[in-house]
């Protein structure tokens, strides 16, 4: 049996998503209460829960600095910034961290429920895959936003 085949019923039955994990990604987009949310696989409730939120007044290096050096985790960050026509704009980006120095379990359980729970997060403008902290550079953000 392939380690793909062993990885099957993950994938289609995946992870449930906390009621709470809907409701702080709605006060993040609509009330603007957090700059930032990052949300973890809860193994023992089989639920992706939120671990922590950022308030709007986070950098993004705190947002960065809440990433997990050796594990996987899902976030989102609202990013504020100015058009070339100066105007004022917001972005939501969805990233899935999965640092190679991770647990393969943790890279294959986030893996398999990604789209799962993205598809629970309406209003999702941009997506970022990373394994390190150079793919999430704020200068990827800037590049992807405009």
């Amino acid at each position: 049996m392939s380690f793909r085949g062993l990885s099957r019923p993950n994938a289609t039955s995946g992870m449930g998503v906390a009621d709470q994990s809907k409701t702080t990604f709605l006060e993040l987009q609509r009330k603007k209460t957090h700059r930032y949310v990052v949300f973890k696989i809860d193994e023992s409730k089989k639920q992706v829960v939120v671990e922590k939120t950022g308030n709007p007044t986070e950098s993004y290096d705190d947002f960065l600095a809440s990433l997990p050096e050796n594990d996987c985790r899902y976030a989102v960050y609202d990013f504020d910034f100015v058009t070339s026509e100066n105007c004022q704009k917001s972005k939501i980006f969805f990233f899935a961290w999965s640092p190679s120095t991770s647990r393969i379990r943790a890279k294959v359980l986030y893996s398999t429920s990604k789209d799962q729970f993205r598809r629970e997060l309406q209003g999702i403008h941009y997506e970022i895959q990373a394994t390190d902290p150079t793919e999430v550079d704020l200068e990827v953000l800037r590049e992807r936003a405009n």
